[in-house]
């Protein structure tokens, strides 16, 4: 198999266009076109529709586009073994991870990665939405959610239960729910998307509608009206982590239920070979997160 062929079919799945991948690699569309339909005669397979106007995977060519990155690290991993010039991680390093998760635990360590791998590239986009990190192309994602997919790899970071929190002036004003029924008499500020508060009892899981004046569909929004005192909301540990630390928000426990477990998983495309710039960004959060939970 030839892995120049390899990595121009990545290339095509990354600008979705054949014409962007020919300007990027610089050849003509027609070479591109050639190339690609030689690597689909040696699989044996369609790997990509195209249209006019753009490309899209096949199914056949979802399934081998992590064998297709796989192929192409495991080639830069072997060079790298013989270049002494070759240094830390390189490659573009693409990540997907919630947005308010995103931008509090993972941006503050993209600059030290980059400057200590002078080689590396990194991608980072936050959203709210669970992406299909095959199809897209990422590396790795960062999920806080239950994983649905069996097909992908997933390694847990670090526990991240969910917790129900307010301000204390709030608490003070409207006082302390002790048991989970008593959120039905609280100004409750919930993501739109999540209409009911889960819990755990005896195993079971627990499910309370809850009403407020305010919902959104972003975690940082609710954290910032939660923390001035307009109601009581339910997020991650992480989520809320810095504002417990510093007294701005107060955790609350009731008598009757307690916080369903969650954690932070690294979600990882089915493949055999691990890049080392996606290893070693896993292993750089984990001890970031270790140390901010314990200092």
């Amino acid at each position: 198999m030839n892995l120049q062929d390899v990595s121009l079919f990545l290339v095509i799945t990354e600008t979705r266009s054949l014409t962007q991948a020919a300007k990027r690699q610089g050849l003509s569309a027609m070479a591109v076109s050639r190339r690609l339909a030689s690597l689909e005669h040696e699989l044996g397979t369609r790997l990509l529709q195209r249209t006019t106007r753009s490309v899209s995977l096949t199914q056949e060519g979802m399934e081998f586009l992590p064998y297709a990155r796989a192929l192409i690290d495991a080639e830069a991993g072997a060079r790298a073994l013989f270049s002494p010039s070759t240094q830390g991680a390189s490659g573009l390093l693409r990540i997907t991870a919630p947005s308010g998760f995103g931008r509090r635990n993972i941006l503050p360590l993209v600059s030290e990665l980059l400057a200590d791998n002078s080689k590396l590239n990194i991608d980072l986009q936050l959203s709210e939405n669970v992406v299909d990190i095959v199809g897209k192309g990422f590396d790795v994602a960062i999920r806080i959610a239950p994983l649905k997919d069996s097909t992908l790899i997933a390694r847990k970071i670090t526990d991240n239960p969910r917790i129900v929190c307010a301000s204390p002036d709030y608490l003070k004003a409207n006082g302390v729910p002790h048991f989970v029924e008593d959120l039905l008499q609280h100004s409750c500020l919930r993501l739109s998307s999540v209409p009911q508060w889960l819990f755990e009892r005896d195993g079971d899981v627990i499910r309370i509608g809850v009403d407020g004046r305010f919902s959104s569909d972003n975690v940082e929004g609710i954290r910032e009206l939660c923390s001035h005192g307009l109601g009581i909301a339910q997020l991650t540990r992480w989520d809320v982590m810095k504002e417990l630390h510093e007294g701005t928000l107060v955790e609350i426990n009731f008598s009757d239920v307690r916080p369903q477990a969650l954690s932070v998983w690294a979600v990882l495309p089915t493949t055999r070979y691990l890049p080392l710039r996606v290893s070693m960004f896993i292993d750089k959060l984990k001890s970031s997160l270790i140390s901010t939970a314990t200092g």
